[in-house]
């Protein structure tokens, strides 16, 4: 009944998570749209009320017409829509997500024995270190060089540094799934982190100096216009963190932190073309092409390079109908050893997580294609290859599901 409930809580969290994501990441993409697509008002009376800038758009049959104030609007209206639940609600169910799929569980789904041999305790608080360092070391660059010359391009530098590092760290302490989702989570974090300790603040302080009657300090736009252009780069790296747990050929590589360093960077250089493209047709912009053309030209170099060795057979491959005979050399007595020694620790008569039992052929071959899937296909079982399950095995395994998952 644990398990059961369990998965209704992680089912019902992840869907929170991704409304909430998306509302998010949907009003990021639209002001980054907005932003690229003012042009400068025409109307005398928009001139003298200090708009720089206007859109005309037409969605869902009627027309729209935004306007921006460059610093303060002649007064404020009654009603001011604030985006930030967006941002703190993503952030909450995600991190309650996390804590239920990886530190609640950390033993079986943090820890990789085989690379850091810790307690869970520790492995704990070195994950949800990673949040809290890298906000703050962030942030410290953000504060000494955001505001020097040159300074987007030094920070981007710096934040590119520390990113690589993190990601190499976790990837060389951390299961590797774990490690990938926990990189996509810190930067997360600090997404929303951007949003609750500067960019709100500073709105609301313009806000409040407004209905003083006082000067607005330009600054304040300022640096909550540089947290909003890092979070709109950070969005695509963080969405492939997110997924790519369910691709192990990604997280599994021995270079997976390179692996990651790279489809991120690819995701960021796709997003530059996103944010310019609207420019560009405005002409108030280079063409933002050749940045999709390095993004892509990097995710296929990885293609190109994770490619498996010539001669040697993916274990979903050595599966295929070759050699394949039902029962005798593929019947269940080929792969019962398997079973036993590497899968019935957790899926046996003491303990059967996710209620499932594999000491018997009768099971087996019940559960045969789920067997199958996470064993041979997206190699996500063992459970970070504790027990240990060597490629031949698995390729047993696929040519046992490919012969009928015989029962004798």
């Amino acid at each position: 009944m644990e398990s059961y409930l369990l998965d209704w809580a992680n089912l019902l969290l992840r869907w929170v998570h991704v409304i909430t994501a998306i509302a998010w990441i949907g009003s990021s993409f639209y002001f980054v749209f907005l932003d690229s697509s003012l042009t400068p008002p025409e109307d005398d009376g928009l001139k003298k009320q200090g708009v720089s800038g206007e859109l005309w758009a037409v969605h869902g049959g009627g027309f729209y017409h935004p306007v921006k104030f460059a610093v303060s609007p002649p007064r404020l209206p009654s009603h001011l829509h604030w985006f930030f639940w967006e941002s703190y609600s993503t952030w909450m169910s995600g991190f309650a997500l996390f804590t239920m799929s990886y530190l609640y569980s950390a033993s079986t789904y943090l820890i990789d024995k085989s690379r850091m041999d810790w307690a869970p305790a520790t492995a704990i608080v070195v994950a949800l270190a990673f949040f809290v360092v890298f906000w703050l070391l962030y942030d410290a660059i953000c504060r000494i060089f955001g505001q020097k010359k040159n300074g987007d391009a030094i920070v981007g530098a710096l934040v590119f540094v520390l990113v690589c590092v993190a990601s190499w760290l976790a990837c060389d302490w951390f299961a590797g799934r774990a490690a990938f989702l926990l990189v996509g989570a810190m930067l997360a974090t600090a997404m929303s982190a951007n949003v609750f300790f500067w960019i709100i603040p500073g709105q609301r302080t313009v806000v409040a100096q407004i209905k003083a009657g006082q000067p607005v300090d330009p600054i304040h736009g300022k640096r909550g216009k540089q947290r909003s252009v890092h979070n709109t780069y950070f969005t695509l790296p963080v969405l492939f963190a997110m997924l790519s747990n369910h691709y192990s050929f990604a997280w599994s590589h021995p270079q997976n932190w390179l692996v990651l360093i790279l489809m991120m960077l690819a995701g960021a250089a796709i997003r530059q073309f996103f944010v310019m493209r609207h420019g560009y047709k405005l002409g108030k912009s280079g063409n933002p092409l050749p940045y999709a053309l390095v993004g892509v030209a990097v995710i296929v170099g990885a293609i190109v390079w994770m490619r498996p060795a010539a001669g040697v057979a993916p274990a979903a491959e050595a599966s295929g109908a070759g050699g394949i005979i039902s029962g005798g050399q593929n019947g269940y007595i080929s792969v019962q050893t398997v079973l036993e020694q590497r899968c019935t620790q957790c899926h046996g008569a003491q303990v059967q997580m996710k209620n499932l039992r594999l000491d018997s052929p009768g099971s087996a071959k019940q559960h045969a294609q789920a067997i199958y899937q996470q064993v041979v296909v997206q190699k996500l079982m063992p459970m970070n290859n504790a027990t240990q399950m060597t490629d031949a095995e698995r390729a047993l395994i696929g040519r046992w599901y490919a012969a009928g998952a015989p029962a004798q």
